[in-house]
């Protein structure tokens, strides 16, 4: 069975540079309030956004996480909930 993990996306203090939709373009996106989206991201009552990716789509996102100035896109293994980045 595939491994999932859980993007995160601290929304609120994102500041738009729009490294996120340079390097992993299928899952971020600028949104027209200057802030970047998880593409299909589920929006949290804390203004995060989420979404549960596959192994195989692990190694994209953790690069968007890096490029990240703010540090505010963060990855989790979904069954553990261990903090990757």
């Amino acid at each position: 069975m595939p491994k999932k993990f859980l993007l995160e996306h601290n929304r609120p203090d994102c500041i738009g540079c729009g490294a996120c939709a340079a390097v992993a373009p299928e899952f971020w996106e600028m949104n027209d309030d200057g802030k970047s989206d998880i593409k299909s991201g589920k929006s949290r009552e804390d203004g995060w956004q989420e979404l549960e990716i596959e192994e195989k789509d692990f190694e994209q996102n953790k690069q968007a996480a890096e490029s990240c100035p703010v540090n505010v896109i963060h990855l989790k293994k979904k069954d553990t909930d261990e903090k990757i980045i």
